[in-house]
């Protein structure tokens, strides 16, 4: 009986407390690091991805590695009691290992849509040790959300776009179904122009031309990486669609446009300004 009862209090020890809070943080998305922020645990988040710029004091943090391989030692190197993750981020014999050594490891999963953004932002909070604050904090999100889907539902034009992900000439891809582009360009009061297949698949000039977008959705740093606005208007086929005539190239910020968390309110808000402000 007494070794069940040093056993039982052992493994009560060794497991991390719902109600404790971690005291060193790796996040590994910006969603992530921007909610944990959002929560008032940011001075806690000792390193994160390369994806996590917003905000400035999450921008300053130091980062896990030069680019999205995330390895063992990188992470340990920071002595974390916890890592966040989002999903296929860390290798199953990463989070064993970390596991093995004491590091909790928390997958959290996004869904793109406003109930999606208030379940993670719960999440988050109940990984980190702060559940109150998540469910205030979502609560709040998803009123100031719904407001915003209310205050554009109305409107009848649902502009046709399609969002190309570049890094370069010759390194560009489109986003279909299911995609996080997809739902912040629906939600937005938009149409994605690809629905022809789900997540991503390489650019192409005849798909851009078969969907004959009213608009192209990019990220800032995207049309930067191709050369500028203009140079975009002259990449092969983009004159022949609806969005090269009336020159609707429409630059956003990356991790605002696929945040869904807590910043999902302003997304909304700012695409659908900036698809509206659209020449006809």
């Amino acid at each position: 009986m007494r070794r069940i009862i040093l056993f039982c209090t052992a493994l009560l020890l060794s497991m991390p407390s719902a109600w404790s809070q971690a005291k060193r943080i790796v996040t590994l998305s910006a969603a992530l690091s921007e909610t944990v922020h959002a929560l008032g645990m940011g001075s806690r988040i000792v390193a994160v991805d390369v994806t996590s710029e917003y905000p400035l004091e999450i921008k300053q943090k130091p980062r896990v590695s030069k680019d999205r391989t995330v390895s063992l030692e990188g992470l340990l190197s920071f002595k974390p009691d916890l890592v966040l993750t989002p999903p296929a981020e860390l290798t199953p014999e990463t989070q064993r290992k970390l596991k093995q050594l004491g590091v909790r490891v928390v997958t959290v999963t996004q869904e793109y849509s406003v109930k999606g953004a208030q379940r993670f932002i719960q999440d988050v909070g109940a990984a980190i040790g702060a559940k109150e604050e998540g469910a205030r904090l979502a609560t709040k999100v998803g009123k100031e959300s719904n407001q915003a889907l209310q205050e554009i539902a109305n409107r009848a034009q649902k502009p046709k776009v399609l969002f190309i992900y570049a890094q370069g000439v010759g390194l560009m891809s489109v986003a279909g179904k299911g995609s996080q582009l997809d739902a912040i360009i629906s939600l937005a009061g938009g149409r994605n122009a690809v629905q022809e297949f789900s997540d991503f698949k390489p650019y192409s000039t005849e798909a851009l031309i078969k969907a004959n977008p009213d608009a192209l959705l990019l990220f800032d740093f995207g049309i930067s990486s191709l050369g500028g606005r203009n140079a975009v208007l002259r990449m092969p086929g983009i004159g022949l669609t609806k969005a090269g005539k009336q020159k609707n190239i429409i630059a956003m910020d990356g991790p605002l446009l696929v945040n869904f968390s807590t910043r999902l309110p302003l997304a909304i808000r700012e695409l659908n300004k900036k698809l509206y402000a659209l020449p006809q």
